[in-house]
């Protein structure tokens, strides 16, 4: 009676010791760090690392160590006096081509991470950091998809041959005046039959000697393109921070047009500036092919409907002022070979209007070059435009397409970055910024783990007075859950908060619950006359359900809060919900293993400690 098979004990050992294992990382701490990275997320060169080593040789800072991951440089220090130091150095000895930001790097072994052992995530209140506001310009997002409509119906009255005195923005539509009613009919069926020209509310006009089309974009679809251009903007600022290396960042909408961006562990409010607050856009434009790009710029005559551009080597590129695709209709783009000639390339999908845009331009320019036009706008109102990619369009292309003619692998990944990561659909701008210090967050992080401590001895003291022998046990039981719950919370990247930690707290009381369910109905038991060896498997028995019932229902409360609340809601429900977990294991197969050992099995048991 009260015995576990063997195959039982051996699990509770297998957890408690991979859950110590993965909790173990949570006790080395965080080193003050510097991370550099391209400001435009570009791999770095083999060769940076040395030019860094030098700086910081010639100024005589020692730093820890340093190491390459993916496209960031990771330079770990002694202290922050050095880390400010170094800060200043690396900035003057790269100039403005590469982000070096402040950080807090984890100080975990080596040989722990190679096992996959994390510490858990601090939020921005627990470990500082920086928080950005950003509004999303509605008004600019409108305009741009007014602009495309006009550009649209121009492109096709012209395909169609219609003449046209002119097709200009009027409010929140557009106007078109046409020489003659004829035409006007040529037009009014052209922009019914036109998919890229949908959901425009089409009305005839008289305007003098002309006769006129009258367009309003539905209302609806203006909220929805704000809706789409809101959530356009929120996933390329994700994708954005994670190529340039930013650990664990939160970007999540707020209200109708704002975006809420908070960087843990960057201390720098200016550099996380160049990596949030200039956003980008690309454009895909048509080649001048009948006019020199070298003629253009020396004599400063440019033709009326072409626009002078340089390239990264500083050369002028005279392109057509017509867009053919923007980046916020760009899916994805990846780099690989050309599987006939071997040559790098970059592989690009468009959406459903961009698709057809893209075609109709390839349709009728087989042979003539067309450029990519990356364009950049930093904080303070600064503004960059830069032709990263010319090639000839060999073949007609719509929704998916390679470019090619690049130099080296490394130049298509660039590209391919700067085309996944740089489209915004709409202008943003930062309307809040505030800095939590490292300090605070210290303060913070070593308030919460009093407050833990706190009600953790003060619980460990209760269940030893009160349940003596089986007190002790689940003291036990309540320190295994707190590793396991320290364990699960890093192992799956849980973002650790301060209501987080009051979730801890709670469960540590919580964690308790199901022992006392199980003790009382012992002793109850034994004052109805049972054996002890009865008593303590009716106590198991009969509280089982009781427990599960309560907990479950909790869960669900959990559950909830996560669904519905926000960032910090959601911390709190996270570790509420797997503490529950932890608690049902250890105070249910925990304690009665350790149980079973002292008082189960053959053992001749008079009296309980209990």
């Amino acid at each position: 009676m009260n015995q576990y098979p063997a195959w039982k004990y051996l699990l509770i050992v297998l957890v408690l010791f991979f859950g110590a294992l993965y909790a173990l990382p949570n006790l080395f701490g965080e080193d003050p760090a510097l991370q550099v990275t391209s400001a435009r997320g570009f791999a770095i060169p083999l060769t940076l690392e040395a030019t860094v080593d030098e700086a910081l040789m010639a100024e005589n800072i020692d730093f820890k160590n340093n190491e390459r991951a993916g496209n960031r440089l990771l330079y770990r220090f002694y202290s922050t006096e050095e880390q400010l130091r170094a800060s200043g150095v690396i900035k003057s000895a790269l100039g403005e081509q590469y982000v070096v930001a402040l950080n807090l790097a984890h100080a975990t072994p080596t040989w722990l991470r190679a096992l996959g052992g994390k510490p858990m995530t601090l939020g921005l209140d627990l470990q500082g950091g920086v928080h950005f506001l950003m509004q999303v310009d509605m008004e600019t997002a409108r305009g741009q998809q007014l602009d495309r409509y006009v550009d649209d119906l121009r492109a096709a009255l012209r395909q169609e041959r219609v003449r046209y005195v002119s097709v200009r923005r009027e409010g929140n539509g557009l106007l078109a005046l046409l020489r003659t009613t004829e035409d006007r009919d040529k037009a009014l069926e052209l922009i019914r039959n036109d998919q890229s020209l949908q959901g425009l509310i089409i009305d005839q006009v008289e305007s003098g000697e002309y006769a006129g089309i009258s367009a309003t974009v539905q209302e609806q679809q203006l909220l929805e393109l704000q809706q789409t251009a809101l959530k356009q903007n929120i996933t390329t600022l994700r994708n954005r921070v994670n190529e340039i290396g930013v650990a664990e960042p939160v970007i999540q909408q707020q209200g109708a047009d704002r975006v809420v961006v908070q960087l843990p562990g960057v201390q720098d409010t200016v550099e996380a500036k160049k990596i949030i607050g200039a956003t980008a856009t690309l454009e895909y434009r048509a080649v001048d092919e009948a006019n020199d790009s070298f003629t253009a710029a020396q004599s400063g005559r440019i033709p009326p409907e072409s626009r002078l551009y340089t390239d990264d080597n500083g050369q002028p590129v005279l392109l057509k002022k017509r867009l053919i695709v923007s980046g916020d209709q760009l899916i994805g783009a990846s780099s690989g070979f050309d599987q006939q000639t071997g040559q790098p390339q970059v592989s690009v999908t468009l959406d459903g209007v961009g698709a057809k845009r893209m075609l109709d331009f390839t349709r009728d320019n087989v042979g003539n070059r067309m450029a990519v036009v990356y364009i950049e706008q930093k904080p303070g109102g600064r503004k960059t435009e830069e032709v990263i990619s010319v090639a000839v369009v060999r073949e007609p292309f719509g929704k998916r397409f390679q470019t090619t003619g690049l130099d080296s692998m490394s130049e298509a990944s660039q590209l391919a970055l700067l085309l996944r990561a740089g489209a915004l659909a709409a202008p943003m701008e930062i309307v809040e910024e505030r800095t939590v210090g490292p300090s605070l967050g210290a303060d913070n992080v070593a308030q919460g783990f009093k407050s833990v401590m706190i009600g953790f001895i003060l619980v460990l003291i209760f269940m030893a007075l009160y349940y003596r022998v089986f007190g002790l046990v689940a003291d036990m039981a309540l320190f295994a859950n707190l590793v396991l719950l320290v364990a699960m919370l890093s192992m799956l990247g849980a973002t650790l908060t301060m209501p987080g930690i009051a979730g801890i707290v709670l469960t540590v009381g919580m964690a308790v619950d199901a022992n006392v369910l199980i003790f009382e109905r012992i002793r109850e038991e034994l004052r109805n006359g049972n054996t002890p060896q009865a008593s303590i498997r009716a106590g198991y028995d009969k509280a089982f359900s009781t427990i599960a019932d309560a907990n479950i229902t909790t869960l669900i409360a959990a559950f909830v809060l996560f669904l519905f609340g926000t960032g910090p809601i959601k911390g709190f429900a996270v570790t509420l919900s797997l503490g529950i977990l932890t608690s049902m294991f250890t105070a249910i197969m925990g304690t009665r293993s350790v149980i079973n050992l002292i008082y189960g099995g053959k053992k001749r048991v008079k009296k309980l400690a209990i």
